[in-house]
Protein backbone atom coordinates (compact mmCIF):
# COMPACT_ATOMS: atom_id res chain seq x y z
CA UNK A 1 0.00 0.00 0.00
CA UNK A 2 1.18 3.52 -0.60
CA UNK A 3 -0.01 7.09 -0.28
CA UNK A 4 0.99 10.52 -1.51
CA UNK A 5 1.80 13.82 0.14
CA UNK A 6 0.35 17.05 -1.25
CA UNK A 7 3.84 17.77 -2.63
CA UNK A 8 3.64 14.62 -4.78
CA UNK A 9 6.14 12.61 -2.71
CA UNK A 10 4.97 9.04 -2.15
CA UNK A 11 5.06 7.24 1.19
CA UNK A 12 4.41 3.74 2.47
CA UNK A 13 2.34 2.84 5.51
CA UNK A 14 3.33 -0.42 7.22
CA UNK A 15 0.67 -1.89 9.51
CA UNK A 16 0.73 -4.72 12.01
CA UNK A 17 -2.61 -6.20 13.05
CA UNK A 18 -3.36 -8.96 15.52
CA UNK A 19 -5.68 -11.32 13.67
CA UNK A 20 -7.23 -12.62 16.92
CA UNK A 21 -8.13 -9.31 18.60
CA UNK A 22 -8.30 -7.32 15.32
CA UNK A 23 -6.17 -4.66 17.02
CA UNK A 24 -3.96 -2.58 14.76
CA UNK A 25 -0.75 -2.30 16.79
CA UNK A 26 1.02 0.17 14.55
CA UNK A 27 0.91 2.06 11.30
CA UNK A 28 4.46 3.11 10.53
CA UNK A 29 4.78 5.74 7.81
CA UNK A 30 7.89 6.65 5.81
CA UNK A 31 9.05 7.20 2.25
CA UNK A 32 10.45 3.66 2.23
CA UNK A 33 10.48 0.93 4.83
CA UNK A 34 13.41 -1.47 4.84
CA UNK A 35 13.57 -4.91 6.38
CA UNK A 36 15.79 -3.43 9.11
CA UNK A 37 13.08 -0.86 9.89
CA UNK A 38 10.39 -3.57 9.98
CA UNK A 39 12.54 -5.59 12.40
CA UNK A 40 13.01 -2.52 14.62
CA UNK A 41 9.24 -1.92 14.69
CA UNK A 42 8.58 -5.57 15.47
CA UNK A 43 11.09 -5.44 18.36
CA UNK A 44 9.23 -2.44 19.75
CA UNK A 45 5.92 -4.32 19.49
CA UNK A 46 7.40 -7.41 21.15
CA UNK A 47 8.44 -5.22 24.09
CA UNK A 48 4.84 -4.02 24.38
CA UNK A 49 2.81 -7.13 23.51
CA UNK A 50 5.10 -10.15 23.69
CA UNK A 51 6.68 -12.31 21.01
CA UNK A 52 4.41 -13.99 18.48
CA UNK A 53 5.16 -17.53 17.36
CA UNK A 54 4.19 -16.75 13.78
CA UNK A 55 4.02 -13.61 11.70
CA UNK A 56 1.89 -14.20 8.68
CA UNK A 57 2.41 -11.71 5.92
CA UNK A 58 -1.07 -11.05 4.56
CA UNK A 59 -2.81 -13.48 6.94
CA UNK A 60 -2.61 -14.97 10.43
CA UNK A 61 -1.61 -14.11 13.96
CA UNK A 62 -0.06 -10.75 13.13
CA UNK A 63 -0.88 -9.38 9.73
CA UNK A 64 1.63 -7.45 7.64
CA UNK A 65 1.55 -6.08 4.13
CA UNK A 66 3.37 -8.52 1.86
CA UNK A 67 5.78 -6.05 0.31
CA UNK A 68 9.47 -5.99 -0.61
CA UNK A 69 10.45 -5.46 3.02
CA UNK A 70 9.52 -9.06 3.71
CA UNK A 71 12.09 -10.53 1.37
CA UNK A 72 15.05 -8.90 3.03
CA UNK A 73 17.84 -10.67 4.82
CA UNK A 74 17.39 -8.30 7.76
CA UNK A 75 13.88 -9.53 8.45
CA UNK A 76 14.77 -13.16 7.81
CA UNK A 77 17.69 -12.91 10.24
CA UNK A 78 15.48 -11.13 12.80
CA UNK A 79 12.87 -13.92 12.61
CA UNK A 80 15.56 -16.59 13.01
CA UNK A 81 17.09 -14.82 16.04
CA UNK A 82 13.68 -14.30 17.67
CA UNK A 83 12.48 -17.84 16.84
CA UNK A 84 9.50 -16.44 14.93
CA UNK A 85 8.13 -18.18 11.85
CA UNK A 86 7.48 -15.94 8.84
CA UNK A 87 4.58 -17.40 6.89
CA UNK A 88 3.93 -15.85 3.49
CA UNK A 89 0.58 -15.95 1.72
CA UNK A 90 0.49 -17.06 -1.88
CA UNK A 91 0.90 -14.23 -4.40
CA UNK A 92 -2.29 -13.24 -6.17
CA UNK A 93 -4.60 -14.91 -3.66
CA UNK A 94 -6.34 -12.10 -1.73
CA UNK A 95 -8.93 -14.52 -0.33
CA UNK A 96 -6.13 -16.25 1.60
CA UNK A 97 -6.46 -13.25 3.86
CA UNK A 98 -9.85 -11.64 3.62
CA UNK A 99 -9.34 -9.84 6.95
CA UNK A 100 -6.29 -7.84 5.87
CA UNK A 101 -7.92 -7.10 2.53
CA UNK A 102 -10.92 -5.72 4.43
CA UNK A 103 -8.65 -3.75 6.79
CA UNK A 104 -6.67 -2.32 3.87
CA UNK A 105 -9.88 -1.32 2.09
CA UNK A 106 -11.19 0.50 5.16
CA UNK A 107 -7.82 2.13 5.77
CA UNK A 108 -7.57 3.32 2.17
CA UNK A 109 -11.17 4.62 1.99
CA UNK A 110 -11.37 6.20 5.45
CA UNK A 111 -7.84 7.51 5.87
CA UNK A 112 -5.58 7.52 2.80
CA UNK A 113 -8.29 8.73 0.38
CA UNK A 114 -10.05 10.98 2.90
CA UNK A 115 -7.16 13.33 3.76
CA UNK A 116 -4.64 15.63 2.22
CA UNK A 117 -1.27 14.89 3.81
CA UNK A 118 0.88 18.00 3.95
CA UNK A 119 3.99 16.25 5.32
CA UNK A 120 5.12 12.89 6.67
CA UNK A 121 4.45 14.16 10.20
CA UNK A 122 0.93 15.18 9.16
CA UNK A 123 0.38 11.73 7.62
CA UNK A 124 1.67 10.02 10.79
CA UNK A 125 -0.64 12.10 12.97
CA UNK A 126 -3.74 11.46 10.86
CA UNK A 127 -3.01 7.74 10.54
CA UNK A 128 -2.44 7.44 14.28
CA UNK A 129 -5.80 9.15 14.92
CA UNK A 130 -7.47 6.71 12.51
CA UNK A 131 -5.70 3.74 14.15
CA UNK A 132 -6.86 4.79 17.63
CA UNK A 133 -10.44 5.15 16.42
CA UNK A 134 -10.22 1.74 14.73
CA UNK A 135 -8.97 0.13 17.98
CA UNK A 136 -10.83 2.07 20.66
CA UNK A 137 -14.15 3.28 19.22
CA UNK A 138 -15.21 1.13 16.28
CA UNK A 139 -16.97 -2.16 17.11
CA UNK A 140 -15.94 -5.17 15.02
CA UNK A 141 -18.51 -7.83 14.15
CA UNK A 142 -15.79 -10.51 14.03
CA UNK A 143 -15.19 -10.06 17.76
CA UNK A 144 -18.79 -9.82 18.93
CA UNK A 145 -19.26 -6.12 18.12
CA UNK A 146 -16.58 -5.23 20.65
CA UNK A 147 -13.67 -2.89 20.16
CA UNK A 148 -10.24 -4.51 19.81
CA UNK A 149 -8.95 -2.89 23.01
CA UNK A 150 -11.90 -4.31 24.97
CA UNK A 151 -10.42 -7.80 24.46
CA UNK A 152 -7.44 -6.86 26.61
CA UNK A 153 -7.42 -7.50 30.33
CA UNK A 154 -5.12 -6.14 33.01
CA UNK A 155 -2.48 -8.78 32.25
CA UNK A 156 -2.42 -8.04 28.51
CA UNK A 157 -4.17 -9.37 25.44
CA UNK A 158 -6.15 -12.57 25.59
CA UNK A 159 -4.73 -15.60 23.85
CA UNK A 160 -6.57 -17.30 21.00
CA UNK A 161 -8.45 -20.45 22.02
Amino acid sequence: MSGQLSSGWRFRPFSVIDDFTKQCHTITVDTSISGHRVARELNRLIDLHGRPQVIVCDNGVIVCDNGREFISRDLDLWAYQKDVVLDFSRPGTPMDNAFIESFNGKFRAECLNAHWFMSLDDARLKMEEWRRDYNEVRPHSAIGNNTPVSLQNSSGPLAPP
